[in-house]
């Protein structure tokens, strides 16, 4: 079934010909949200591996590699996803050996770059820049919402202002930039999601990640949900802001996920994120039942700062 929105497979068939696939790395990065540069703890949300739940630690960020490649065809490509935590977070010389570590195969396509935008300087991006001289770049910056009192209640640790400051700096290098936004933070209303789309547009994003939010172990949203201060949104509550998200947003902009995921051992609820394939499928069904598509409520004129 064709989506109703620009998906990241459909972008990567009308560049490469084929299916790109992801190598998921560990970099042995931390977050200055984590070490007391701007907080302490991370955000509410944020596991112990910074999203890199699923990754091995104790690899080489060679051996990481390898481990995918090695047994991977000829023909096939990929994009190198430095995953968890802050991957731009660390003098420049100490991120150009970590990212040239793992550069090991001209079968690597995409450098893909997980981080901060607090953490993004002119030399980060000069040096970002230069290796687009020869892979796609791109920059995952971890927005999650344009409401600065929301991301003071998840503790992220910046505001509006500074990602609208690393967008414009990372644009003006040429790099690709890829916004990530969560549904179903506390408190945070359909208006929410709208205005957290109207900013992602406004900045001419070259693609999102639609998260929905889930509580992991260990985590002080688990804190939360434990003692009932959080209650985490419907799935029918989640699929009708998705929903909003995807139609309000620019068409030219890359859906590369439309839902979070969780392992399932770290995972305190809700269950329904563990049912993928049935919100993407009622996603779809539903937006084709209403003869909607990614971008039918775009207002070019909204997107203006």
């Amino acid at each position: 079934m064709k989506h109703p929105y620009r998906t990241m497979n459909q972008m990567m068939h009308e560049r490469y010909g084929k299916k790109i696939r992801k190598i998921c790395i560990d970099g042995g990065f931390t977050c200055p949200n984590r070490d007391g540069t701007c907080g302490y703890g991370g955000c509410t949300f944020c596991g112990e591996r910074g999203a890199g739940e699923q990754l091995d630690p104790t690899k080489t960020i060679r051996e990481q590699a390898e481990a995918v490649l090695s047994n991977a065809p000829a023909d096939s490509a990929w994009i190198l996803y430095f995953q968890n935590f802050t991957n731009t977070y660390a003098p420049a010389d100490v991120l150009k050996a970590r990212y040239d570590a793992a550069l090991i195969d001209e079968r690597i396509k995409v450098l893909d770059i997980g981080t901060r935008p607090d953490c993004i300087t002119e030399e980060i991006a000069a040096l970002l820049a230069e290796y687009a001289k020869k892979y796609e770049v791109w920059v995952e910056l971890g927005l999650q919402t344009a409401n600065d009192q929301t991301a003071d209640a998840i503790n992220r640790g910046y505001h509006l202002p500074c990602f609208l400051e690393a967008v414009r700096l990372l644009k003006r290098y040429g790099l690709q930039i890829i916004v990530h936004m969560i549904i179903g933070l506390p408190g945070e209303t359909r208006e929410d999601v709208l205005r957290t789309v109207q900013v992602i547009n406004s900045v001419h994003a070259d693609g999102i990640k639609i998260h929905s939010l889930f509580v992991m172990k260990n985590t002080v949203l688990a804190e939360q949900y434990l003692s009932g201060a959080f209650q985490p949104i419907t799935m029918q509550t989640y699929i009708d802001r998705a929903i909003d998200a995807v139609t309000h947003l620019d068409p030219a902009i890359t859906v590369h996920r439309m839902t979070g995921n969780c392992l399932r051992d770290q995972l305190l609820g809700p269950d329904w994120i563990m049912q993928r394939d049935l919100i993407l499928t009622t996603i779809d069904r539903r937006m084709a039942a209403d003869g909607l598509q990614q971008g039918s409520l775009f207002d070019p004129a909204g997107c203006s700062m």
